[in-house]
């Protein structure tokens, strides 16, 4: 059942890591970029330093931040491979979102292998929050798109592996480009049936089944595969 408050179940200090590891993953937080310090980050969070000091060490331990002796707390590089070059494609149409499914099959179905062999508590939690707040809104809206993105998103990063996290960074904004073209209404049955299909993944990674989260993670991808392959066709007609 989705939760109608999620955020509720997060402690203060897995609230400022979500918060934190979302802003970096987004790009919001470049790699190199300093982060406040602890006494700035408790007087905007109205928090303690002992939450402060919890996030960072969880952030640290993720291999999204790293703390220089002296000089401060900086996010970490975690996108290592060079400049990704798919964004040069022309980017729109709806014979984008079948080829951009078609390459996300050969990356994300072995991405959703490893994740479930390290996905860390903090991160199967912000995954947590991402899907309550994607099933809660209309899936038809952009929203919803981006925040099933995301969860994808982060499903990558669990990863650890720069390649894994280069490739989905780059393909986000095609993927949300080749969305935005009219698509056929979203019914109950579908929405349920996306619903089903996330939480499948997350449940296969989250319990650490390496085939189950294959398995969960190809057949979201594939039958997302048939519905753009058939506005394709429909719209030949």
């Amino acid at each position: 059942m989705v939760s109608a408050a999620p955020d509720r179940r997060l402690n203060l200090a897995q609230q400022l890591v979500l918060d934190l590891s979302r802003k970096i993953l987004a790009g919001e937080l470049p790699a190199g970029t300093k982060l406040p310090t602890e006494q700035v980050i408790t007087q905007e969070r109205g928090v303690s330093r002992t939450v402060v000091r919890e996030a960072l060490s969880r952030l640290q331990a993720e291999g999204l931040v790293e703390t220089r002796r002296g000089i401060g707390t900086f996010v970490v590089d975690t996108i290592r491979p060079g400049d990704f070059q798919g964004n040069q494609h022309e980017k729109g149409s709806a014979y984008d979102a079948v080829a951009i499914i078609e390459l996300r099959l050969s990356l994300e179905v072995e991405a959703a292998a490893i994740a479930a062999q390290c996905a860390t508590p903090s991160q199967l939690l912000a995954m947590r929050y991402v899907l309550d707040e994607a099933h809660a809104l209309d899936p038809a809206s952009e929203q919803s798109t981006r925040l099933d993105f995301e969860f994808h998103l982060q499903i990558a990063q669990c990863t650890a592996n720069g390649f894994f996290i280069d490739a989905m960074t780059h393909l986000g904004s095609m993927l949300l480009s080749a969305t935005q073209q009219p698509t056929p209404a979203v019914t109950e049955q579908l929405r349920s049936l996306q619903v089903r299909e996330r939480e499948q993944i997350y449940a296969a990674v989250a319990r650490q089944d390496v085939e189950a989260a294959r398995a969960a993670m190809r057949l979201h991808l594939t039958n997302g595969l048939h519905r753009a392959r058939s506005v394709v066709q429909s719209a030949a007609r």
